[in-house]
């Protein structure tokens, strides 16, 4: 009986050699990496074709908490004043909402506490973002639409936020 090592597959490939890469593949895919890596070098040490994007100066922010009540209601409260600013019953707020659970979720990874306040700032370029300051997270909310980015700013504007 024939070993198995000799059957199909194996058995015709004996005596032959076997595929290596061809030369020409691996010096071009070589030279790519050492050109890329070159172009990073030299873009960071004279910020030629470098993108960069600043966020600006911040106009207003305004630091908020954000909790769940009876029912289902997302409550948002001023952090120095304690005054509610906004309640979304049940099924309104969907975006204030969904950032709420991200954040929680961000939280929880972090081992932080919920009660933390969060921070919405306005930029002087018009954007908004919300910061986390327990975790210390910011996101910029244009790039959820500008419609879920007035959900937050119109937070801002009920009381016209903080001059920094």
């Amino acid at each position: 009986m024939r070993s198995s090592l000799r059957l199909g597959y194996w058995d015709a490939r004996q005596g032959r050699k076997t595929n290596r890469l061809p030369p020409a593949i691996l010096a071009a895919s070589i030279g790519l990496v050492v050109f890329a890596a070159s172009a990073v070098l030299f873009g960071q040490a004279t910020g030629l074709g470098l993108v960069r994007q600043e966020a600006g100066r911040p106009v207003a922010m305004r630091d908020i908490i954000i909790s769940r009540a009876p029912g289902d209601a997302v409550v948002v409260n001023d952090a120095a004043s304690g005054k509610a600013i906004a309640t979304y019953p049940k099924d309104t707020g969907g975006f204030v909402r969904g950032s709420l659970r991200a954040f929680e979720r961000m939280r929880q990874v972090a081992a932080v506490p919920n009660g933390a306040a969060y921070r919405i700032i306005k930029w002087d370029t018009g954007r908004v973002s919300l910061s986390d300051t327990a975790t210390g997270e910011r996101i910029y909310l244009e790039a959820f639409g500008r419609d879920n980015a007035a959900a937050f700013a119109a937070l801002l504007d009920s009381q016209g936020g903080t001059r920094p």
